[in-house]
């Protein structure tokens, strides 16, 4: 049984003001609170019904466990329909960016990417295709946000979210900057290197001016319909296929 106090905490990690002030978001669902368990992320405490068996989590480190009511679950669960366990994680203060880190690799980098369920499909994108790390834009949705946290399916506990002034920070990071525009070259063209950054712009009105400037090599992938534009999620998808694909070709 939980206090009203804790009832009221745990419920208040739905906003970002809260998280940011804790350090602390919400995991629920068996599948994904597993993922953060075997991650790097500190758990602080996991919570779960009477219905629910703990040795489910196959625990190799001391955790601490609380079982509680349904009604609880019901209170502080983000999801219409509440799962039966639910994780309290510290959100991670991951390096300062810088050359060596993403050299040899490509990474992602949002410019104002707004929807949370968009967010969470490029997470979860980003860890099939092996990109470990996606740098966001201030003004990019958080991703401990509970709705990308649940998109995410339990990347997010792979993948490192670093949000920055990306105007400023891309440039000191001397990487070649390829993005995803409307005019650009053909995508399936595309000679991808070994090592960069993609920009993906937001879901309105993609990549911003100042962000615009700094791209060496626009990219764009052919429209053979009457579509007007492609969901970011998706864009992102077929980008990191086709990045993937030069890398394999190239084994």
């Amino acid at each position: 049984m939980l206090s009203k106090s804790q009832v009221s905490f745990l419920k208040s990690l739905q906003h970002k003001k809260e998280r940011k002030q804790s350090g602390l978001f919400l995991v629920e669902g068996y599948k994904s609170v597993i993922e953060f368990l075997n991650s790097r992320y500190p758990v602080e405490a996991v919570y779960h019904t009477a219905s629910f068996d703990p040795k489910l989590l196959n625990l190799s480190r001391k955790i601490n466990l609380y079982n509680i009511s349904v009604t609880d679950v019901q209170k502080v669960s983000s999801l219409k329909t509440p799962q039966d366990v639910i994780a309290l994680v510290q959100i991670p203060q991951h390096p300062m960016l810088n050359n060596q880190k993403l050299k040899q690799k490509f990474s992602l980098v949002l410019d104002g990417v707004q929807d949370p369920g968009n967010m969470g499909t490029i997470i979860r994108t980003a860890d099939w295709f092996g990109i470990t790390d996606v740098i966001c834009s201030e003004d990019t949705v958080d991703a401990y946000n509970p709705k990308v946290v649940q998109a995410s399916m339990g990347s997010l506990s792979r993948i490192n979210v670093h949000y920055v002034d990306i105007e400023n920070v891309l440039p000191q990071l001397g990487l070649p900057i390829y993005g995803a525009m409307l005019q650009g070259e053909n995508i399936y063209s595309t000679q991808f290197g070994n090592e960069g950054l993609l920009v993906m712009g937001n879901e309105g009105n993609g990549v911003r001016p100042g962000i615009e400037r700094l791209i060496d090599k626009p990219v764009t992938i052919p429209r053979l319909g009457k579509a007007e534009s492609l969901n970011v999620g998706i864009a992102t998808a077929l980008f990191c296929a086709e990045i993937s694909r030069n890398k394999l070709g190239k084994q």
